[in-house]
């Protein structure tokens, strides 16, 4: 009797097991399938040319400069604008508000906006910024990237002060110690890895975005730095070039759909060696 409930369960295991392998093998057969593509596609166009020259017209010469550019500067002022917001969102959640009502509130919103599409943070900012300014400007495409950023720093920002053992701040308050400056020189400190990590995944998310931006920059053929008016932006200038029907700008958006890939890849092997490194005791 119990050999057979052995035998039964043994051969259960191995269904499940095999039923786990053909998933993840399945999963990653098209991961693989997708970056093998993009990788052959997007190989040819990769050359000095891409980082030097400007957007060209059909049939002509040219790079992606000025979206590298553009992508650069908007991500850049994002990630300035909605880090600090999120880290001190992130630290009132876990160090002030834990278990009060406004808490449960704010978790709530922020995994909404987590998960919401980003398209209406686009069409949020339109109505906010672009519809009041009369125009497409730099400045739209990265408010809306800042909506973006902040939720995902509040959630790894508090998730990483509450692995914090509470006998830190307890060993420092009993010296004394005012609670905001226990915040600045113990769990910051303590919790610095993971939220780095949480603002590489947050600029890795952002990276790609291109429905926002295509209601508040838009796109610009030229080389600018004005942050007042349209600017170029590697997910815009892939979408248009994607869509077109000319060779030469096929070639170009597989390279900058190859150049994204890599950094996000990039930024996501950072993050888990910094998550990894920050878990050892």
């Amino acid at each position: 009797m119990n050999r057979s409930l052995y035998q039964r369960r043994r051969a259960r295991n191995r269904i499940f097991l095999g039923l786990s392998v053909a998933a993840s093998l399945f999963g990653l057969g098209w991961l693989a399938l997708i970056l093998g593509t993009l990788a052959s596609q997007g190989i040819d166009g990769m050359s000095t040319t891409l980082f030097t020259l400007m957007t060209p017209p059909p049939g002509s010469n040219g790079g992606l400069a000025n979206a590298i550019l553009g992508s650069v500067l908007m991500s850049a002022i994002a990630v300035a604008v909605g880090t600090p917001v999120g880290i001190f969102a992130g630290t009132w959640l876990a160090e002030y508000g834990r278990h009060t009502h406004l808490a449960l509130v704010v978790r709530f919103v922020n995994d909404i906006l987590l998960s919401a599409p980003s398209i209406l943070v686009g069409l949020f900012i339109y109505e906010l910024f672009v519809l009041h300014m009369g125009h497409f400007s730099a400045v739209a495409g990265a408010a809306a990237l800042a909506v973006l950023v902040v939720p995902v720093v509040v959630r790894t920002t508090e998730n990483m002060l509450l692995l914090v053992p509470n006998t830190l701040r307890e060993a420092a308050i009993a010296l004394g110690t005012p609670r905001s400056t226990v915040i600045r020189t113990v769990t910051w400190r303590a919790a610095r890895a993971g939220i780095i990590t949480g603002v590489l995944l947050a600029i890795a998310r952002i990276s790609g975005e291109t429905a926002p931006l295509l209601f508040t920059a838009l796109n610009n053929q030229f080389w600018s730095t004005n942050l007042n008016a349209p600017m170029a932006s590697l997910p815009a200038v892939i979408f248009q070039f994607a869509m077109s029907p000319y060779e030469d700008w096929h070639r170009l958006a597989w390279a900058g759909a190859l150049l994204i890939t890599l950094a996000v890849l990039s930024l996501s092997i950072l993050a888990r060696v910094l998550e990894s490194r920050s878990a050892r005791p």
